[in-house]
């Protein structure tokens, strides 16, 4: 894996100055979109079951893209775990646009105000990918905030969302979608290989693609139905990545467990 990093780097170091002005054009062009409201919420099911739910990350996570929470992301996640298995969900977010790893556990971690929960969600990887870190670099501070995590929650099962599909974002030039999105894609395989060896640690790496998601949803339109600005999602792609995760997470031996104690 770091042999096909490095390969990228020697392909892709003339390209900086290039990607350097296309960034900065898109920067430009892109609408500033502020994080949702109301980072909290609370599905009630009849069941006396109720699973505490906290959410930390970047931008995809703070709700870029839409006006409250409970219609991105964390609300989507909730909403198909509670009516899937007719439980009441407790959710909070934790998250920050422009936030990587190790931002996340130095300024997001400490402010976390649970004593305790079932379940860490966490959405991670395109600020990473931006800042051009190495998969070692990457691993070392996803490393470091599974430990954190677990120092503060030693019995909450933690769950990785798949990287941002860089590849399929219409903003971006086919040079940033080259790079940034090969790279997101080493930091994915990386972490599978890594968290498969954890316990109560997983990670959906299915590689996000739309035209996958618009035939297993029945979605139609085109690409820019996904896209709140062209790099954030919109509505539409928020309520479909919940109810994906949501799936994943249903699947996990993990969840099962923790469904069948009283």
């Amino acid at each position: 894996m770091s042999l096909k990093y490095y390969l990228g780097v020697i392909v892709s170091t003339p390209l900086l100055p290039i990607m350097f002005f296309q960034g900065k054009k898109i920067r430009a062009t892109v609408p500033n979109l502020p994080e949702a409201k109301n980072p909290k919420g609370y599905i009630k099911k009849e069941s006396d079951k109720t699973l505490k739910i906290i959410c930390i990350g970047e931008s995809t996570i703070a709700g870029v893209g839409v006006d409250f929470h409970k219609n991105g992301f964390p609300g989507a996640l909730a909403n198909e775990i509670a009516t899937s298995n007719n439980i009441s969900v407790l959710w909070n977010v934790y998250a920050k646009s422009g936030y990587t790893a190790k931002m996340v556990r130095k300024k997001l971690v400490p402010i976390i105000e649970e004593s305790n929960a079932d379940a860490i969600i966490i959405g991670l990887g395109g600020n990473d990918a931006f800042t051009l870190n190495s998969p070692e670099v990457w691993m070392f501070q996803i490393n470091q905030l599974i430990k954190k995590l677990k120092r503060k929650y030693p019995k909450t099962t933690i769950y990785f969302t798949n990287m941002p599909p860089i590849k399929e974002f219409p903003a971006f030039t086919k040079t940033i979608k080259f790079v940034i999105g090969n790279l997101v894609e080493i930091f994915g395989k990386r972490l599978h290989r890594r968290v498969s060896r954890k316990r109560d640690v997983y990670y959906n790496n299915e590689i996000i693609t739309l035209e996958n998601w618009q035939n297993k949803y029945n979605i139609q339109g085109d690409v820019s139905i996904f896209f709140s600005d062209g790099v954030h999602p919109s509505k539409l792609t928020y309520q479909t990545w919940g109810k994906d995760m949501a799936n994943f997470m249903m699947s996990t031996e993990s969840f099962k467990t923790w469904m069948q104690k009283k």
